[in-house]
């Protein structure tokens, strides 16, 4: 079982002014703590789950930007980018050049959106669930031939693109990840096409696997090449121990990687005390 850093809480001491080098001390430090994956959350207003709908979020690739000029090995990706938020050909190449400049260590997390607050407040165009799985699934098949030795035209749906071209690609094809536990549509497009999946690490998830594994076997798909990763939070008062009792009730279901992200935490360095400690308990 492996420990991700989910940065979805930028409510620090020192707020904004500080943020830049906070931000990178913690990153720093969590790769020093023996991190190999950090990511965050593409919402432009602060979750429900995290916090208050008007603290402190920022733009994702803008971040994830940052974030790889002040690390070196961690693979770097959002848990997960709307798609509703990008065009599929700009969202492939952001990753394109995230994964140039940190020297191959981007990824793609995407899911179908879900915050009609934020959309409809900021604008975005929200259509309907059917629709945004039919856009999900056609941006997924753009950014796969973006980042493809072809440059033929895409003629999709809800996407028409003339001309696949992406130069320079990618330093090598971007990991894959679908975010959510759909399991007639979601859990079906993780088994087509995804490198891996992330389910919430509620009383459910182990039958999200199973279902995903039916759908691997009605396509064809060795269900051991998806990795199976989720989340876990970490709350004041919480410890490594907590965390390493929770990450091995998740593994024992079948996951092999928990992104753990932290609420309410003003200091960053306390939540690499915890996390750290856990990754080497686990080690």
């Amino acid at each position: 079982m492996e420990f991700g850093l989910h940065i979805a809480d930028f409510t620090w001491t020192g707020g904004a002014p500080a943020l830049g080098p906070t931000l990178a001390r913690h990153v720093r430090d969590a790769e020093q703590a023996g991190i190999t994956r950090i990511t965050v959350m593409d919402h432009f207003w602060q979750i429900a789950p995290v916090g208050p709908v008007d603290h402190e979020m920022y733009e994702a690739y803008t971040t994830l930007g940052f974030i790889a000029a002040h690390t070196t090995t961690a693979q770097l990706h959002t848990l997960v980018t709307g798609v509703i938020y990008r065009e599929p050909a700009l969202l492939a190449k952001a990753i394109t050049t995230l994964d140039a400049l940190s020297g191959g260590r981007a990824g793609l997390g995407v899911g179908a959106a879900w915050n009609v607050d934020e959309s409809e407040g900021l604008g975005f165009r929200f259509p309907s669930t059917k629709e945004r799985f039919e856009r999900l699934e056609e941006a997924i098949q753009i950014c796969l031939a973006l980042w493809s030795d072809s440059d033929e035209p895409y003629q999709g749906t809800h996407y028409q693109l003339g001309r696949t071209l992406d130069s320079p690609g990618p330093l090598r094809r971007p990991y894959l990840m679908i975010g959510g536990g759909g399991e007639k549509r979601t859990l079906r497009l993780v088994a087509q096409y995804a490198d891996a999946c992330n389910i919430a690490a509620g009383p459910e998830a182990g039958r999200k696997l199973d279902v995903l594994r039916t759908h691997c076997d009605a396509l064809g798909r060795d269900f051991d090449e998806v990795e199976k990763t989720t989340m876990l939070t970490l709350d004041p008062g919480q410890s490594a121990y907590d965390l390493v009792r929770r990450a091995e009730e998740l593994r024992d279901l079948g996951f092999s990687a928990a992104y753990v992200y932290a609420r309410d935490i003003a200091e960053p360095g306390a939540v690499i005390d915890v996390l750290g400690a856990a990754v080497a308990r686990l080690a």
